[in-house]
């Protein structure tokens, strides 16, 4: 019949484990550890994974080990050598700009037999904020509260931060020179350009203050005046690729989003499914992807085309929410909101979305589930799914049909992962929703 062994829900929750597992910094950063130096090791880092990966150096490193890494708070992990700060995201706070400053005096003076691994993953552009020299944290704090709910792209938003930054765009790395510097990366962006991962403060950056501008330009977002004049000035320019002072860099993708949908797939395999990849990328304004994600699912189970059913859709990459409501969302519940709607109760349609950190949004909810009785569930409960989408207000929406995906902090992050199964029709007696 095409029925997964498990029920649709714990089959897609399965999936979902199964991505996670495989991005896991205790899993994939031994692989990547380069040779001692004859010098010092210096460990910084920044990111929703930064603790976790400290403590898999720590692991398997021979040798003695220094360093100070940041990540969210509540995603802390022991560590004995590395010192683990948590700071705030998505807003940064001053927890992080110590952090970020204490670290920039760590790596001065060193020397060329040194050796500074970075450990890098998403979420580091907030967790290491330090204003460019005329700017306050508070400038920071309004400009990336704009950027975030502007519907920027990240590449975007990220462009905008590294040219307002003391320690992004390969600021960081220019400091640590002429120690040699290896990146440890887990990608957490469409494309897995290692600039835009965190804002890139160990690699060369491309892009130009000129581009920052257009930006804001292009979203209407009001800088504040000295932040203005930072990227009309080109005060603000970013290092770049060529730089004599980052011959010394090498940079390490160790996980990406990639990797964590081909094993979701091999999950989907076992159990007797026929999983399609769409992409590791894909961006767009949430609703409008779950609407085209959610015409080719329609598609396969009316028509049969462009796959025949059983299978399972699985796509990754990070899609913007434009915020014009007050309500509690995050974008794959914004995504899950939207796609409900357009399956219109199909039968025989599950879908699962989340942030493989654990948290959507600002709420330590990755995500949530749709089934095909979810708008008669939501009826039922005088609950107005196209309201609850025009308000931002995916969280609460799911939060009452007993639907969210909460898992806690993962401690890793390669960006959100989307699940949607289509089966030859509602599932047999038995196996419920």
């Amino acid at each position: 019949m095409g029925t997964p062994p498990l029920e649709p829900k714990r089959f897609l929750r399965a999936l979902f484990d199964a991505a996670v597992a495989a991005a896991l910094p205790q899993t994939r950063v031994p692989a990547f550890l380069p040779a001692p130096p004859q010098g010092r090791t210096l460990v910084v880092g920044a990111g929703k994974a930064a603790a976790t990966m400290a403590r898999a150096v720590e692991d398997r490193w021979r040798g003695q080990l220094s360093g100070l890494v940041v990540t969210r708070y509540g995603h802390r992990v022991p560590t004995s050598q590395i010192e683990v700060v948590e700071a705030s995201h998505p807003v940064p706070d001053e927890a992080g700009e110590r952090a970020a400053r204490r670290m920039l005096d760590m790596v001065h003076a060193l020397s060329a037999d040194d050796l500074v691994l970075a450990l890098i993953s998403g979420g580091g552009s907030a967790l290491l904020p330090m204003p460019f020299d005329g700017l306050t944290l508070a400038d920071k704090q309004a400009i990336n509260s704009a950027l975030l709910k502007s519907g920027a792209s990240i590449h975007e938003m990220n462009c905008v931060r590294r040219h307002l930054s003391a320690v992004k765009g390969g600021r960081l790395a220019v400091a640590c020179h002429p120690a040699k510097v290896v990146n440890l990366l887990i990608s957490d962006v469409p494309g897995d350009n290692p600039v835009d991962i965190a804002s890139g403060p160990t690699v060369g950056d491309p892009t130009t203050c000129a581009d920052a501008l257009a930006i804001i330009a292009r979203y209407g977002i009001e800088l504040p005046e000295k932040a203005a004049e930072i990227l009309k000035s080109g005060a603000g320019e970013t290092i770049k690729p060529d730089d004599s002072r980052l011959k010394r860099v090498e940079t390490h993708l160790i996980a990406t989003p990639a990797l964590a949908l081909q094993a979701a797939a091999s999950v989907a395999k076992e159990h007797g499914i026929t999983p399609h990849i769409l992409g590791d990328d894909i961006e767009g304004e949430a609703r409008d992807v779950a609407k085209v994600l959610g015409g080719i699912a329609l598609s396969v189970s009316r028509n049969s085309e462009p796959f025949g059913a059983p299978c399972v859709l699985l796509s990754g990459g990070e899609t913007t929410v434009t915020v014009r409501g007050s309500g509690r969302g995050g974008r794959n519940v914004e995504f899950l909101l939207s796609l409900a709607l357009t399956l219109k109760g199909r039968p025989g349609l599950y879908a699962l979305a989340g942030d493989t950190d654990g948290v959507d949004g600002l709420e330590e909810i990755a995500g949530a589930f749709v089934t095909p009785d979810t708008l008669e569930r939501a009826s039922e409960r005088g609950i107005r799914p196209a309201e609850a989408l025009a308000n931002n207000d995916g969280h609460a929406f799911f939060e009452a049909l007993g639907d969210g995906l909460v898992t806690g902090p993962t401690l890793t992050n390669v960006n959100d992962f989307r699940a949607i199964l289509i089966l030859d029709g509602a599932p047999p007696e038995g196996q419920t929703a």
